[in-house]
């Protein structure tokens, strides 16, 4: 089988692609290196030992993804490429909706003229909004509160109508909150500029390239007052891509999964567990909230262990380790 992954040299792509390219599968990848390194493919062939055909291209240039389709033969896609950070979303919603939304028109668009009619697609939990309660099924109300969880809801219902206009087999994958890193220690979350997830943010400050961590917010309704997610290890994260894969060709239509742990951890905890098992500070402020942040979010996940036999086996001190 020969796989595309678009934005496949990303903080979870690469991790998609190690998980591809060791379960013996042919992988191409795309990205246009907006928030990722060519470097990242020297660590992809330090993990695996192959090579891994690479094309930097945009996925809303046409014209380039054409090329790239006529010489291979797709059999699926796993759409991973993708502007992802809220507040920028917020400053900037043009960017997003043209670079996620205009960009995924784009590639399928393609993908129906070389009839690639099998796709993986990176969701997010982000399109629910403000959950009526916790853990979030997939069948809850959908409401995004930001752009960029916008543009993902948008997507899924390009996704869903396509799926219902022709033979398309699609599966969403709705992820939870993807933190950690590779045991090898060369993939990990490298964000351009100021991070805005949480994780990293901590490692910076942690290696003191930044003062302290910021808290957004301490008085959610909370055990502790910050808010709560489920954190999923990005390594779970990934095997669940090929169990989704492999599940296509029994799955016609279009499946909605969720992919978290069903287990919800605060900001606080989050700090706690990296300063106990990496016996480490982390100097932090609590600051106003942001705007899209939600109190509580984490993961009904009985449907991916029933469709896909799909379960995250990673725990919370996994996660927090430092490679």
């Amino acid at each position: 089988m020969r796989v595309l992954v678009t934005g496949g040299l990303g903080y979870i792509g690469s991790h998609v692609v190690v998980e591809l390219v060791n379960s013996d599968l042919d992988v191409v990848v795309i990205d246009n290196l907006s928030n990722s390194d060519i470097s990242v493919l020297d660590s992809i062939y330090d993990i695996t030992g192959k090579q891994v055909p690479f094309y930097q291209h945009d996925i809303r240039d046409k014209d380039s993804l054409n090329k790239v389709f006529k010489q291979n033969r797709f059999d699926a896609v796993l759409h991973l490429a993708g502007l992802k950070s809220v507040n920028e979303s917020i400053n900037d919603p043009l960017d997003y909706y043209d670079n996620n939304v205009v960009g995924s028109v784009s590639l399928f668009a393609v993908m129906k003229k070389w009839g690639v009619n099998n796709l993986v697609f990176s969701s997010s939990a982000t399109v629910y909004g403000v959950p009526k309660s916790v853990p979030v099924t997939e069948e809850f109300p959908l409401n995004a509160l930001t752009p960029y969880g916008a543009t993902k809801l948008m997507i899924e219902m390009v996704c869903k109508d396509i799926a219902m206009s022709s033979e398309w087999n699609i599966i969403v994958l709705r992820y939870f909150n993807p933190v950690g890193e590779h045991d090898s220690g060369l993939l990990r979350e490298s964000p351009k500029g100021i991070p805005n997830n949480l994780f990293p943010y901590i490692r910076e400050v942690i290696e003191g390239t930044k003062e302290e961590l910021k808290v957004f917010g301490g008085d959610y309704p909370t055990n502790d007052g910050t808010g709560v997610r489920d954190y999923i290890h990005v390594v779970d994260l990934a095997e669940g891509h090929l169990k989704a894969l492999d599940a296509l060709k029994n799955k016609p239509g279009i499946n909605t999964y969720n992919l978290g742990t069903g287990v919800g951890y605060s900001v606080k905890e989050i700090i706690e567990a990296f300063e106990k098992v990496n016996d480490v500070s982390v100097k932090y402020k609590v600051v106003d909230r942001r705007h899209g942040d939600i109190a509580i979010c984490y993961a009904d996940v009985n449907k991916a262990k029933n469709d896909l036999g799909w379960v995250a086996s990673r725990g919370i001190e996994e996660m927090v380790r430092l490679k």
